[in-house]
C-alpha cells in the first residue's frame, strides 16, 4: 500500500532518491495572445526521441529543513516518490523538486504527492504551488496541466551559456483558492 508522508529528521535519507531517466518526446510550445496562455506539442520523429537523466543531488536534509519541506511516497517502508517544497515570499508554494522511481510512473503516485503538496502548501497560508518545466520535456509539463496546473510564464533566457542552451522553462501554477 502507498502511503504519502512528510519525511522528518528520522527518514533524512530518504530525500536522496535517486534520479532516473525519462523520455523526451517533443518541445510543449507556450503562446500568450489577449492575456490568456495555450500551449501546443510538437511530436519529435521516433528517431529524435531521446533520453535524460538529472544528476543526483545529494539533498542535505540539516542545511534546508528549515525553509523547505519533503514530502515522501512510501511503498511499505521504501521511498518511491519525492516532492521537495519550497517557502516563498509571496503566496505560491515553490515546488522544488518531484520525482517518481520509474518502477511506479504512470500509478498516479505523483498526483498522490500534488494532492499532499496542495493541502500542505494551504496549510502554511498559500493560496497554491508553482514550478517550472523544461519544454523539451512535455510529458513532465502536461502532467502537470493534468493536475490543476496552468502556463503562468515563460522564462526564454535561463538556459543561455550553458549545456542546455535552447531551451527554456515553462512555469506553472496551480491556484488552490477559490
Amino acid at each position: 500500500m502507498i502511503t504519502i508522508q512528510v519525511i522528518d529528521k528520522k527518514h533524512q535519507d530518504d530525500i536522496n532518491i535517486k534520479n532516473e531517466p525519462f523520455r523526451l518526446f517533443g518541445r510543449m510550445i507556450p503562446s500568450y495572445t489577449n492575456g490568456v496562455w495555450s500551449y501546443t506539442v510538437e511530436k519529435f520523429p521516433d528517431a529524435e526521441v531521446a533520453q535524460m537523466c538529472f544528476p543526483d543531488e545529494n539533498y542535505d536534509y540539516d542545511a534546508l529543513a528549515a525553509d523547505h519541506i519533503f514530502v515522501g511516497a512510501y511503498d511499505e517502508d521504501r521511498c518511491i516518490g519525492l516532492a521537495i517544497l519550497r517557502h516563498e515570499w509571496h503566496k505560491f508554494l515553490y515546488l522544488y523538486d518531484l520525482k517518481i522511481n520509474a518502477d511506479y510512473r504512470g500509478k498516479h503516485i505523483g498526483a498522490l504527492l500534488l494532492e499532499k503538496s496542495k493541502a500542505l502548501a494551504l496549510e502554511h497560508g498559500y493560496r497554491g504551488l508553482y514550478t517550472q518545466g523544461q519544454d523539451n520535456n512535455p510529458g513532465a509539463c502536461l502532467f502537470y496541466i493534468k493536475n490543476g496546473f496552468e502556463i503562468g510564464g515563460l522564462d526564454t533566457h535561463i538556459y543561455k551559456g550553458t549545456k542546455q542552451e535552447g531551451k527554456s522553462d515553462i512555469l506553472f501554477y496551480c491556484d488552490i483558492l477559490p
